[in-house]
């Protein structure tokens, strides 16, 4: 077992309007993730992703910028099977145990959502439960592309009200952060945060899922603070 990535979760700039467009915040002051790492651990990714993670309490932020040759996507509906095509992923489970129910969300070039429920017992597939039907409350997501530049970027806001037990907001997660890019002319790459070890890839391997420290924000909900 390789060593699990962890992350402290910085607080999301005071200064951000949550009522605005979140592509157009200042995501640049939030640090960046280490380059995606192939999900078999080789080697880093040909096409490079940069991923941006922070929180407030009220919501869990992630933005994906995506370095992309070609750029495509033919699905266009909530919950299509975009993961056959080109997306960038979230994995994420309350509490600090390899998680056996986790919400995942994807997210197309196209600014297409799929979000579920996965119950995943034994982390194999054919164990696997997927809620399809369950839509994330409050969720917001935000797609911009520029094809000539060969990028494109997928921005999630998630809601602790959605996810998180009832009670206090868990001080630690276990999450993980995926890219499937599928060139039409070239092999395939699935790259993540926290490589799942497994040729072909899969990335629904919980005990992989990384480690996140929310920190200050958690401190924050025990002391009464508003924002």
């Amino acid at each position: 077992m390789t060593t699990l990535p962890h992350l402290r979760v910085p607080r999301a700039p005071q200064d951000w309007d949550r009522q605005a467009d979140p592509a157009t915040w200042a995501w640049d002051s939030v640090p960046a993730l280490p380059p995606f790492t192939l999900a078999d651990g080789s080697r880093l990714a040909n096409q490079p992703t940069t991923t941006r993670v922070c929180c407030d309490l009220q919501a869990l932020y992630v933005r994906f910028d995506c370095d992309d040759t070609d750029i495509w996507g033919t699905y266009t509906q909530r919950d299509d099977p975009i993961y056959d095509e080109e997306v960038v992923e979230i994995f994420l489970a309350p509490g600090e145990a390899q998680p056996v129910h986790y919400y995942e969300f994807e997210i197309s070039p196209n600014g297409v959502l799929f979000d579920a429920r996965i119950y995943n017992p034994t982390s194999e597939r054919a164990e696997l439960e997927v809620d399809e039907n369950w839509d994330c409350p409050g969720i917001r997501w935000r797609v911009t592309r520029n094809d000539v530049a060969n990028l494109w970027a997928a921005i999630v806001v998630i809601p602790w009200m959605a996810v998180a037990p009832p009670g206090e907001l868990p001080p630690t997660w276990r999450a993980n952060f995926y890219r499937i890019e599928r060139p039409r002319r070239a092999s395939p790459e699935f790259s993540c945060w926290s490589p799942t070890m497994t040729e072909p890839p899969d990335f629904h391997k919980p005990a992989y899922f990384g480690v996140l420290e929310l920190g200050p924000v958690s401190m924050a909900l025990r002391e009464g603070e508003e924002e």
